[in-house]
């Protein structure tokens, strides 16, 4: 990077981390610390619960992702309006009401304490290890550029957000975060800018859609139906609606951010306004892959993204038969480019049997591609067994090194970053929050002063970013970012929705019933996932319907005790 770059990054970095210290340290009471005193107003509510889903993982893994597969993970956020509709509804009200600092406290006065620590333990296990990964995505650029060793850029990522998110709480986190999605949504307007003027002279956005649409890329909806596929319009519609329920409902890391609100309306128009502008802007992200792959058609890209793992491959006894399949690799992209360019000039030229003609090159000139590229990644495990073979994460990256201007470059990686701290910042919080309420201040030392209280809140949010910071060394065995931290949601928010829904609705239901259905709901969805080829969005679906079915059940069954009412 340039001069230009590095005074980019570090005066938006700086100005957000100092911010964050300044502005908003100091808090004395746990209202003011978890709650930031009940001060926001929606727009902060909003652009919160954004930065906090959309980490440094959206902008490094969704390119990619759009890159390889095309639109169709769009699919997997059609169900988030709803959802946002129904936690807005049902799920803030009763906080609101309770005055709660966490979401299962509810759980105990609508079950018992088992319940709540059931609940809160299935949080703090799922989101402990995806925090790992979310500081992991902004070490993999910086480690990039700079040079720096992976393992100490996870430490300097990690110590940076504990920094601010201990010293201002809740509301330091929240208010960070709106000027964090700023810099996000500006940095990606102009990258997209970008990766469109790097089209070839003729080939206009148009074009490009033609070509991505050939190769399968431009998929945003697919009817059909299959348990196997991740990604169709009805696991987005269902799977996608119970993990966004999940998600924003009973996942610690978002409930704290519109329990801040000013009022049940703030919080209320805050969700609304993530439900109307996720999903638009998911699709712009990944349209972003896909311009890139489409301008990769004309400039040949590499056969493996990883490039120190390439270049390790090379250097290996294993050289020659790298060398060979590059040669390939080489030959593959020229026969794709040449496809491309026959089928733009048939469709210019509206010859419909002509442009049939040329799909067909195309699509077969993509598929030789793609088997050349698979060699590749064999060739280079073998030379390199240490080596990771999934290098869709670095795809954008690698675009941004390469491509953009100086200035530009620095204000991506400041993107990432603050896209990382934000959602950092929102896990933590959670997590420290979460083991605070839910087993200090309730089980350890429920006659703790209030001082005494929020030193411990500190501490165990310094402790979880060591915790984090631990995890995200384990990362790079993870396939592409993005679905790992999904599927990792995936295997706990079905069973913790399930309990809270039981809660809402089912009355009937008591504490034990609904305890012992979560862990066989729970293990249900371990084995699913162990055993079976079900793509995860379903794993939400089972878990949740395991455990209020199977709470039903169990009360029927058995001589338990009757349940609480709920407050």
């Amino acid at each position: 990077m340039g001069t230009l770059d590095w005074l980019v990054l570090w005066a938006t970095t700086a100005f957000i981390v100092i911010w964050g210290i300044v502005r908003y340290r100091g808090a004395k009471t746990m209202d003011g610390y978890l709650r930031g005193g009940s001060s926001l107003r929606w727009p902060t509510i909003g652009l919160s619960v954004m930065a906090t889903q959309a980490s440094a993982i959206t902008f490094l893994s969704v390119p990619g992702q759009g890159y390889e597969d095309g639109m169709r993970f769009v699919q997997f956020y059609f169900g988030l309006p709803l959802a946002m509709v129904i936690v807005a509804k049902v799920f803030v009200p009763i906080y609101y009401r309770m005055r709660v600092y966490t979401a299962y406290e509810y759980l105990e006065r609508r079950f018992d304490l088992k319940v709540r620590l059931l609940g809160a333990s299935l949080f703090l296990v799922s989101r402990g290890l995806a925090a790992g990964i979310t500081i992991y995505a902004p070490a993999i650029l910086l480690s990039s550029i700079l040079g720096w060793p992976l393992y100490w850029t996870n430490i300097g990522i990690g110590f940076a957000v504990v920094l601010y998110t201990v010293a201002g709480g809740s509301k330091a986190v929240s208010q960070t975060q709106k000027q964090q999605m700023i810099v996000v949504l500006a940095g990606l307007v102009a990258t997209g800018f970008v990766a469109c003027g790097k089209l070839p002279s003729g080939v206009g956005v148009d074009d490009a859609v033609s070509l991505a649409g050939a190769l399968g890329r431009v998929n945003a909806v697919d009817a059909s139906f299959a348990l196997n596929d991740r990604y169709n319009l009805w696991s987005g519609l269902t799977g996608g609606l119970f993990l966004a329920l999940a998600y924003f409902g009973t996942d610690q890391s978002q409930v704290g951010r519109y329990l801040g609100g000013r009022s049940v309306t703030e919080s209320r128009l805050g969700l609304l306004f993530n439900g109307m502008f996720k999903i638009p802007m998911q699709a712009g992200i990944l349209f972003l892959g896909v311009m890139v792959f489409v301008v990769h058609i004309f400039v040949a890209p590499p056969v493996f993204w990883n490039g120190p793992t390439l270049d390790a491959a090379r250097a290996s006894a294993d050289g020659p038969k790298i060398a060979l399949i590059e040669s390939r690799w080489d030959a593959d992209v020229t026969a794709r480019r040449d496809a491309a360019t026959a089928f733009l000039a048939a469709r210019d030229a509206g010859d419909g049997a002509a442009e049939a003609v040329a799909r067909d090159r195309l699509s077969a000139a993509q598929a030789q591609m793609d088997a050349t590229r698979a060699d590749a990644k064999v060739a280079i495990a073998a030379a390199v067994p240490e080596a990771e073979t999934k290098d869709a994460d670095y795809i954008f990256l690698s675009f941004a090194l390469a491509n953009l201007p100086a200035g530009l470059l620095g204000l991506l990686v400041a993107v990432i970053l603050a896209a990382a701290m934000s959602s950092i910042a929102s896990e933590l919080s959670a997590l420290g929050a979460t083991t605070t309420v839910d087993y200090y201040r309730r089980v350890i030392r429920p006659r703790a002063s209030e001082g005494r209280t929020l030193r411990a809140s500190k501490l165990f949010t310094v402790g979880w970013g060591v915790v984090a910071v631990a995890f995200a060394t384990f990362a790079s065995l993870l396939d592409n970012l993005i679905q790992a931290v999904n599927i990792l949601g995936s295997l706990f928010y079905g069973t913790v929705l399930g309990i809270f829904l039981t809660a809402f609705f089912l009355q009937r239901v008591g504490a034990t019933a609904v305890f012992w259905a979560a862990v066989v709901a729970e293990a249900l969805v371990i084995g699913c996932f162990a055993f079976t080829d079900i793509g995860y969005l379903w794993f939400n679906v089972i878990g949740c319907g395991a455990v209020m079915f199977g709470a039903l059940a169990l009360q029927r069954a058995l001589p338990l005790k009757g349940p609480h009412t709920a407050g």
